[in-house]
């Protein structure tokens, strides 16, 4: 039975960035990190006000194209939920269009302010395994979305149902010992993009390959990160993208020379450090800086928080 909401609900929602793939893990392997937008949703009579701060402003569009918006209304549809009218802020601080995972975060952020919406008024929110399902379904697997919602890391598959395809995803507890650098260009680059370079099949010698290092890969983050050089490496996609993104790929070879474990974060062309030292090689830095890359130091990120009404700003 469809239930409508009244105007005047607030709810707010914070979620994470996410590196997907780290390496050999392709479409299954996900890592949140310590970098988050902010998402606010508020009913009213009718209508639609949508405005974006930060990141992506002036950029994205500001009606029911906006992709909180789809997924918010893709919430309220598995919800059985209807309102006369939204307005939606979103505070971003996720880089867009450069493989952190800005695309799954504005879905998760959306379905988790509908959660929030539906809290006040009796109605069954949905579960961790709800937003999983519900976020993938609009990129078709759930490497992004499991961190977002989850945080940490994250092992993700995808199984056929009567529904169609059903997302699911287990959490990794990442090793303490363990120091995340990103290093973002402003090249943008595109996963429908830089996808269509990959090949449509792979040698069984490659794929052997791949499988070890990504079974590697769940050891070296969990128990054993002195593995990580060797459980990052990959034959699959990245010496496929490297071609639309040389400065991305060279830089990743640089920061593996350098001893830190580096990857392509998603589709790039961010690059995604792992390693079991604190700091980076002041050589390596000093090429980033001096080829466009912005490197930071990061944390793994939380899973998706939401709350009813508009929480105080740290």
């Amino acid at each position: 039975m469809t239930h409508s909401l009244p105007a005047g609900l607030t709810a707010t929602s914070v979620v994470a960035a996410s590196s997907a793939n780290l390496g050999p893990g392709f479409d299954s392997l996900g890592l949140a990190l310590s970098l988050y937008d902010e998402i606010v949703v508020e009913t009213t009579e009718s209508g639609l006000n949508v405005e974006v701060e930060g990141e992506g402003a002036g950029q994205v569009p500001l009606d029911s194209n906006h992709l909180v918006v789809r997924a918010i209304q893709h919430g309220f549809r598995a919800l059985d939920v209807t309102v006369g009218g939204l307005n939606v802020r979103c505070r971003n601080a996720i880089p867009q269009s450069r493989g952190l995972g800005s695309s799954a975060a504005a879905v998760v952020g959306g379905l988790a302010a509908v959660n929030g919406l539906v809290a006040q008024s009796g109605s069954a929110s949905m579960s961790d395994a709800d937003l999983i399902q519900r976020a993938s379904e609009f990129e078709g697997h759930s490497d992004n979305a499991a961190a977002a919602v989850l945080g940490g890391g994250v092992v993700s598959w995808t199984s056929s149902g009567a529904a169609g395809p059903r997302y699911a995803a287990a959490p990794l507890r990442i090793h303490p010992d363990i120091h995340l650098f990103s290093a973002i260009p402003e090249q943008r680059s595109l996963t429908a993009e830089t996808r269509v370079l990959l090949p449509r099949s792979v040698s069984h010698s490659d794929a052997r390959f791949n499988v070890s290092r990504a079974a590697l890969l769940v050891v070296a983050l969990t128990e054993r990160p002195d593995l990580l050089m060797e459980a990052t490496e990959d034959v699959l996609h990245q010496p496929h993208r490297a071609i639309a993104m040389r400065a991305s790929a060279e830089y990743m070879q640089i920061l593996r020379r350098y001893g830190v474990p580096a990857v392509l974060s998603g589709a790039g062309p961010t690059v995604l450090g792992l390693s079991t030292q604190p700091e980076i090689p002041a050589e390596a830095l000093e090429f980033g800086a001096a080829h466009g890359f912005t490197v930071s130091k990061m944390s793994v990120g939380d899973g998706v928080r939401w709350t009813s009404g508009v929480p105080v700003r740290s």
